[in-house]
């Protein structure tokens, strides 16, 4: 097994940020790439015009590529915020009117994973007050990614890097996907396994994927420090991704790392050019 044996999905948001948006799937596609994924692209409009949305459609349909992961409206992401869904006022209410909007334009390209940040504690708000919205959002969410034949994806970020963000850790994600679950009855919520944010918490990684590897709709990697490809850190990532296959896990492993200061097309080198097509 190896490298060679996953399906890969490049991050449309990390990598190749150096081109405007609409260049980037083709700029995958020439890489060897045949999957793509997104942090919601619209930072500042959770419902940007139905033109920007054909657009990007087009430009993921006219690469040849797949869109395989899309998150919802998160806030400033890049930035401070790390989701809206919990916070109170204005931005739950934008990432509310985003749901149908992300799961629509998940759907005209056959995309099937959906990731909803959790979003940032806030001084002055009761935590509880803050989970119960969020669990109001997150079933929404769940039942529009389940009328588009979606996972719901909750992703643990890590501490240092993300200290207001409430769920650092393998099984607080995992605890809100179950509540998720027991609200809606869909058992469509689903754990987004990052490997470098577990590693950051200082996770066990090899027991997180022994104990979640069945819970997980999603994986994401890079290498730990620095967050840059595989092979820039010390994470054994070939290792533990074959663990998650020996673990029942088939699905998509998104490349969500740093390209460096080289151009992001050279960002690959760890990985031979004949692997990088999904199979």
């Amino acid at each position: 097994m190896g490298f060679a044996d996953q399906r890969f999905t490049v991050n449309l948001s990390i990598l190749f940020t150096e081109l405007p948006l609409l260049e980037r799937p083709a700029a995958a596609a020439a890489a060897g790439f045949t999957a793509v994924e997104l942090w919601w692209p619209w930072v500042d409009s959770p419902t940007p015009e139905q033109s920007e949305l054909d657009a990007l459609r087009r430009a993921v349909e006219d690469a040849g590529v797949r869109l395989t992961g899309l998150n919802f409206y998160a806030g400033r992401l890049p930035g401070p915020d790390r989701g809206a869904l919990s916070v109170p006022g204005a931005e739950s209410e934008r990432f509310r009117a985003n749901v149908d909007v992300a799961a629509g334009f998940a759907a005209s390209l056959g995309c099937t994973a959906l990731n909803a940040l959790y979003g940032n504690r806030v001084a002055g708000v009761d935590p509880a007050e803050q989970d119960a919205l969020a669990l109001e959002n997150l079933v929404l969410a769940a039942r529009a990614a389940d009328r588009i034949g979606a996972v719901l994806l909750v992703e643990a970020l890590n501490a240092p890097e993300s200290p207001l963000y409430p769920l650092v850790s393998a099984p607080a994600a995992v605890e809100v996907a179950d509540r998720v679950n027991e609200a809606t009855g869909l058992g469509n919520a689903t754990f987004l396994m990052d490997l470098y944010h577990l590693a950051m918490n200082g996770e066990d990684l090899p027991a997180v994927i022994e104990r979640y590897a069945a819970r997980t709709g999603h994986v994401q990697i890079a290498d730990n420090p620095g967050r840059g490809a595989p092979g820039t850190g010390s994470l054994p990532l070939e290792d533990l991704l074959d663990r998650l296959a020996k673990e029942g896990y088939g699905g998509w492993v998104g490349l969500e790392y740093k390209p460096g200061d080289s151009p992001s097309a050279e960002a690959f080198e760890w990985l031979p050019r004949e692997a990088r097509a999904a199979r």
